[in-house]
C-alpha cells in the first residue's frame, strides 16, 4: 500500500508541477502574443510613417523640379525678348547710320560737282582771257 500511495503522492506532485508550469508557461505565452502583436502593430505604424514620409519627399521633389524648370524658362524667355530688343536696336541704329553716310555721301559728291563746275567755269573764263590777249 506504502508503493501504491508513493505512486499517487508522486503523481499529484506531478500532476500539481505540471499545472502550475502549465499555467505560466500559458501566461508566458500570452504574454509573448500580446508583445509580438504590439512590435507587429509598432513595425506596420513605423512602415506606414515611412511610406507617408517617401511621398511627401518625393511629392517635394517634384515640386521643387517643376519650379526649377519653370524659372529656367522665364530666364530663357526674358533673355530671347532682350536679345531680340536688342538686336531691333543694333538693326535701327545702323539703318540710321547708313542713311546719314548716305546722306552725307551725296552732299559731298553734290559739293564736289559744284566745286567742278566753278573751276569749269574758272577755266574757261580763264581761256577766255587768254584768248583776248
Amino acid at each position: 500500500m506504502q508503493l501504491r500511495t508513493l505512486a499517487l503522492v508522486t503523481t499529484v506532485a506531478l500532476a500539481t508541477t505540471l499545472a502550475a508550469c502549465g499555467d505560466d508557461a500559458k501566461q508566458a505565452a500570452d504574454s509573448a502574443k500580446a508583445s509580438a502583436a504590439k512590435a507587429a502593430d509598432a513595425a506596420k505604424d513605423a512602415s506606414k510613417a515611412a511610406v507617408d514620409a517617401t511621398k511627401d519627399a518625393a511629392k517635394d521633389a517634384a515640386n521643387a523640379a517643376s519650379d526649377a524648370a519653370k524659372s529656367a524658362a522665364d530666364a530663357t524667355k526674358d533673355a530671347a525678348q532682350a536679345a531680340a530688343d536688342a538686336t531691333k536696336a543694333a538693326a535701327t541704329n545702323a539703318t540710321d547710320a547708313t542713311k546719314n553716310a548716305a546722306a552725307a555721301t551725296s552732299d559731298a559728291a553734290n559739293k564736289a560737282v559744284d566745286a567742278s563746275k566753278d573751276a569749269a567755269a574758272k577755266a574757261v573764263d580763264a581761256a577766255k582771257e587768254a584768248a583776248k590777249k
